[in-house]
């Protein structure tokens, strides 16, 4: 009476109507439903229970509704590890790439760190350079060597400088005990630059005397005094020296055999004083480095040949008083022994022991190269110039120049050509007795006669003053031009009769 199954039914029977008449409205998707899981679970059961073909059956299946059906599976690809040789079998050539890679990684990393530090360098070298150069600059400014700073220029700049700096000074005079003639110098310390100097002073150079009228350096040190001398400098030079040193020749000769004796480059060769013979082999030799006992070095330090300058003699004298400080000891307390050593009787401004310090600590500059020696440049007239005597005096000793007023004084120019040294000093002391200014003219070829030259007619009486002055004839005076600065040239010849005599 029933039918037989068909598993592959769509939900209806065959042939006839359903066999439900009960009114189902879900009653098709139910049966739809039912007939797809009887189909899956037949479909799941017969493969189960079958064996395994070699190639499975395919099995016809009936199409649903069109919302109940199943995406068709994709067919499963079968992948096998030889499809994938780059994982199993690298190629050799990647790491070939790879090593190229990091080598020129690490190629270019060391190229910047050798830039970075290449710059670093540059930078801090630049940074260093900058540093030393200021620090030299302030250096040079601070010790008043600046070129255009350390000039003789007149800026205010440079003389503010120059001004407050620290100087020691003590002046120096050396007596000729034989020759009855003086020398004198400066000895300049300059503490702020580190500096010492020797400063020259001609014996030509004009100061103003005790009671007030103009004299020369040398009548100054002979009439004045220690005291009066220094004060006189002070006032010209605008200085402040703290003390005198008078060294008379055998201080001198017993001071350079104290210190072993001194090198020094002579510039003449100086005879003997003690020889009798015409000829004979000089004292001191002329040449470079030659070694001077004290003896030698005193004929040197006082020598002046006939018809030279005071000047050429001032500036041997200079010669040996470097020398000397280069010889002596830097320490103080060995300084002051050598002082002692020489019993001097010194001012009573200067002790042993204030002067031996002085003079180790101008040892220890003139040994180190930083010690020179200076001549003051003085006029005819005994004045200073605003170029040349005014330079030094504001470069070196700090101070302003200021030549004493000569008033209406007559000043006068005497050359010696009387063959005799002392006529000189004997003419000066004259002339300063009678009013007028003395100049030192120096010393020329010896002449018969004397004579006395003023420039214009003004001048005609102030010339037969000096001759009368002089006790020389009237027909000496004449009209003529005068090299000098003076107002009156006179040239002394053997006719010359000093009133001493």
């Amino acid at each position: 009476p029933y039918g037989a199954y068909d598993p592959y039914a769509t939900g209806s029977h065959q042939g006839g109507p359903p066999q439900s008449t009960q009114h189902d409205p879900y009653g098709q998707a139910t049966a739809a439903d039912a007939t797809g899981r009887q189909s899956r679970t037949a479909e799941q059961t017969a493969q189960q229970t079958a064996p395994v073909p070699q190639q499975a059956a395919h099995i016809p299946q009936q199409a649903g509704p069109a919302h109940d059906r199943e995406a068709p599976a994709e067919p499963q690809r079968d992948y096998h590890t030889e499809q994938f040789a780059f994982v199993e079998e690298p190629d050799a050539n990647s790491e070939d790439v790879i090593d190229w890679l990091k080598f020129t990684e690490n190629r270019t990393e060391r190229r910047e760190e050798a830039r970075r530090r290449a710059r670093s360098r540059i930078v801090a070298l630049t940074v260093v350079l900058a540093l030393v150069a200021a620090g030299g600059v302030g250096y040079l400014w601070y010790a008043g060597k600046l070129p255009g700073l350390s000039s003789d220029g007149s800026a205010t700049g440079t003389a503010t400088a120059a001004g407050t700096q620290k100087r020691d000074v003590i002046v120096v005079h050396l007596h000729d005990v034989n020759g009855d003639g003086t020398a004198t110098a400066l000895l300049v310390d300059n503490t702020t630059t580190q500096r010492g100097t020797t400063v020259l002073l001609p014996n030509s150079l004009a100061l103003t005397s005790d009671d007030g009228t103009t004299t020369t350096l040398a009548k100054s040190v002979e009439d004045d005094g220690s005291d009066g001398t220094r004060d006189a400098l002070d006032t010209v030079l605008g200085t402040d020296i703290e003390g005198t040193w008078r060294l008379d020749t055998p201080y001198l000769q017993n001071l350079v055999d104290l210190v072993g004796n001194i090198d020094v480059d002579t510039d003449t060769a100086v005879p003997d004083p003690a020889a009798k013979k015409k000829g004979a082999a000089p004292l001191v030799n002329k040449g470079r480095a030659q070694t001077l006992s004290g003896k030698m070095a005193v004929a040197y330090a006082t020598y002046r040949a006939p018809g030279e300058a005071q000047n050429a003699q001032l500036e041997r004298f200079g010669q040996v008083l470097q020398s000397m400080l280069r010889k002596l000891s830097s320490d103080p307390q060995a300084a002051t022994t050598t002082i002692q050593t020489l019993q001097q009787i010194l001012d009573p401004s200067l002790t042993d022991k204030d002067l031996g310090t002085f003079l180790a600590g101008l040892s220890d500059l003139a040994k180190g190269g930083d010690y020179k020696t200076d001549l003051l440049p003085v006029l005819s007239d005994g004045t200073l110039s605003a170029q040349t005597g005014a330079g030094i005096v504001r470069k070196v000793l700090g101070g302003t120049a200021k030549s004493p007023d000569k008033d209406a004084a007559v000043s006068v120019s005497v050359q010696n050509a009387t063959g005799v040294r002392d006529n000189t000093e004997k003419a000066r002391v004259v002339l300063l007795n009678g009013g007028f200014t003395f100049l030192d003219g120096g010393t020329g070829t010896a002449r018969a006669t004397s004579q006395v030259v003023y420039a214009d007619a003004a001048g005609k009486a102030n010339a037969t003053e000096v001759a009368k002055t002089l006790g020389l004839p009237a027909g000496s005076v004449a009209k003529g031009k005068i090299s000098t600065s003076a107002d009156v040239s006179v040239v002394l010849g053997q006719d010359y009769k000093p009133s001493s005599d």
